[in-house]
């Protein structure tokens, strides 16, 4: 059974910057790809940052050039480097990972951790 656990939410300031973690039960390398996302209250999830398993990156539009994610292979995480942070950050964000089986994709989140972007 896969498990990710993410941490380092918290509160912090406009223009601060907070990095979140998440660690997975097993080789990241095995999955597709991993992520992450967040959701508002009232809101769906969206796409926050994907590092597929070739290393690849991609972001969303609103966090371009404020949020990094990269990965550490040998301790099997997922880092989220979030700067210049602004309130509509405020969320909760999941962390993710993504295989590909014959029909389709199977999915594997974590629990989420709330990150509130406030003075």
């Amino acid at each position: 059974q896969v498990q990710l656990v993410e941490s380092g939410g918290g509160l912090v300031q406009p223009g601060g910057s907070l990095r979140l973690s998440c660690a997975a039960s097993g080789s990241i390398l095995s999955f597709n790809a991993m992520g992450w996302y967040r959701q508002a209250p009232g809101k769906q999830r969206d796409l926050v940052a994907v590092i597929t398993r070739g290393g690849t990156t991609n972001y969303a539009d609103s966090v371009k050039g404020r949020f990094t994610i990269s990965r550490d292979v040998a301790k099997n995480t997922v880092l989220l480097q979030m700067n210049s942070l602004k309130p509509e950050d405020t969320a909760v964000y999941f962390c993710n990972a993504r295989t590909m089986i014959v029909v389709g994709t199977r999915d594997y989140w974590g629990q989420g951790t709330q990150v509130t972007v406030s003075s």
